[in-house]
């Protein structure tokens, strides 16, 4: 990802919501903006554009 492994790591902790798209703490069973209950981790590595 980045030039730092130690923020790339703290910045990768994040779930996202599945039908809002929200970012919530990584331990959370529900969306903090709409309830939701499907959540999946942050992506780590970088999408490449073609």
């Amino acid at each position: 990802m980045g030039k730092f492994p130690l923020a790339d790591s703290e910045l990768a902790k994040v779930a996202i919501c599945k039908r809002c798209k929200a970012r919530n703490k990584i331990g959370t069973l529900k969306c903090r903006r709409c309830g939701y209950s499907y959540l999946r981790p942050k992506r780590k590595d970088i999408k490449v554009k073609k």
